[in-house]
């Protein structure tokens, strides 16, 4: 196959599925909304800035395009606002490309702001696109604003298929625009979990070991965790948090700084992904404090990892968590609630076992990145049998 990726080419997520048909040998060109390294195996590689992406910071976490000093809720704002005007230039350029590479299909992962892009670029012709859907697209950016909500429908619209990483977005999807007979999918956004990196370790973890693997996002409530962490050490003196992609966030430090917890808590830089599966091996508790979500991740990840989920009560989350069975769901701005169920994570053995033990098989059964791909590759090749269809034109 000769496929078009729109994607932010910095991101794990867009990484681990691209590097799938890479490796299968498919034709793979990549349009990348973010200025990135990219793999040598590319038939061709493009930057198209979109939403000011092309003022990123050096190093910045993927999806991040705002100056250093500016908090992940005001670069939310800026680029919800300001970002689809942007859309109609980046789609020009766009368009060339696809007219250059004229690929088979073109997938877009993510709606804001590579399926607004590439919905907009591929108006004129017929080419299959294909659209993921990731967590809050549809819960925190598409109402946002007046152009989001338009630009979003008018994704959802042009696009020719759907990937969802939860039942709740293919249902959502509908409501903003796409049409029910169209084809979807529903698969973990990254693939799934590459099992030979992320595993438990020989013995379950006894110790209170606490990570945050979400980083600092407008969705994330991370005032309500570092509140709860006090609230934790007073009844477990002796609990470790470990915070990745959290030592270069000053508000991350003040938080510490007041709440006097810096003995107990490690901020760390941004961890590649085979030393994100050491630390999830080191903790015992995961904690996932979103107020949007699809399914994250670095949750599947931690799950693989044996962690026990503590994570906001979320309709998406529950596709994967019955609390008290295999985690515990809470209200993600309750630094009482948190702390209440890290508490109880980190001590309730039976809770501990049953749990570790249904989300490895749960992991296996549904999330396993080889078994993921080989139905994402499926679900391609279905699609362009679709579109090479004249009954379903």
């Amino acid at each position: 196959m000769r496929l078009l990726f729109v994607a932010d080419g910095r991101s794990p997520i867009a990484l681990n599925w691209i590097q799938h048909f890479l490796a299968v040998g498919d034709e793979v060109h990549l349009a990348s909304t973010f200025a990135c390294e990219p793999d040598p195996r590319l038939a061709s590689y493009h930057f198209v800035p979109v939403a000011f992406s092309e003022l990123k910071r050096s190093g910045a976490v993927a999806g991040s395009a705002a100056p250093l000093g500016t908090t992940a809720r005001l670069r939310t704002l800026m680029r919800q606002w300001l970002g689809p005007l942007t859309l109609s230039a980046a789609a020009a350029r766009l368009e060339r490309l696809v007219e250059q590479i004229q690929p088979e299909l073109v997938h877009a992962m993510r709606i804001p702001y590579e399926g607004m892009l590439a919905a907009a670029a591929m108006r004129g012709n017929q080419l299959p696109l294909l659209i993921s859907v990731w967590g809050n697209d549809f819960t925190l950016h598409a109402p946002s604003t007046p152009l989001m909500r338009r630009s979003t429908r008018r994704a959802l619209e042009r696009a020719s298929a759907l990937h969802a990483d939860c039942q709740r977005d293919v249902r959502l999807a509908q409501v903003w625009g796409y049409a029910a007979q169209k084809p979807s999918v529903v698969l973990p956004g990254a693939g799934g979990v590459q099992r030979e990196m992320f595993y438990p370790p020989p013995r379950a973890v006894g110790e209170p070991v606490i990570i945050n693997p979400r980083g600092f996002r407008a969705y994330v409530n991370n005032a309500a965790f570092f509140k709860a962490i006090p609230r934790v050490l007073e009844a477990q003196p002796g609990a470790r948090f470990i915070c990745p992609a959290m030592q270069e966030e000053p508000q991350a430090r003040q938080w510490v700084g007041e709440l006097g917890i810096a003995p107990s808590v490690a901020l760390l830089p941004r961890q590649s992904r085979p030393q994100m599966a050491g630390l999830f091996r080191q903790a015992r508790v995961v904690v996932s404090p979103s107020n949007h979500d699809g399914t994250p991740n670095t949750l599947l990840e931690a799950l693989a990892c044996g962690c026990l989920p503590v994570a906001g009560d979320l309709e998406s989350i529950r596709e994967w968590i019955t609390p008290g069975e295999n985690g515990l769901l809470v209200d993600p701005n309750d630094p009482d609630a948190l702390a209440q169920a890290i508490l109880q994570a980190a001590s309730d053995e039976a809770l501990f076992g049953r749990a570790r033990q249904t989300n490895l098989e749960l992991i296996a059964r549904r999330a396993d990145y080889h078994v993921v791909m080989q139905k994402a590759e499926d679900f391609y090749r279905a699609v362009l049998s679709s579109a090479l269809d004249p009954r379903m034109a």
